[in-house]
């Protein structure tokens, strides 16, 4: 039996409001980012989505322009 399940039959259940007291003790020690901070992530965020969408583009065209220029060299060597 691992050392967790050990300790939980030990311990007695904390009451509901007991729980509460915690979560908020814990809460009030958490920070936010500020707004400027959110603004500033976000547009980095997007700048990076676009970029990577306009580079995969330009792979996913670049591979299609080369398997269909293999495809014609292939069917004129077989003759098709």
């Amino acid at each position: 039996m691992s050392e967790a399940a050990v300790q939980a039959q030990g311990k007695k259940k904390e009451s509901i409001g007991e729980f509460i007291k915690h979560t908020r003790g814990e809460l009030d020690k958490t920070t936010f980012p500020s707004s400027e901070d959110v603004r500033g992530t976000t547009l980095i965020v997007i700048i990076a989505v676009i970029f990577f969408a306009a580079y995969l583009f330009l792979v996913d065209h670049a591979w299609t322009y080369i398997l269909d220029g293999l495809t014609w060299v292939v069917n004129k060597i077989a003759g098709v």
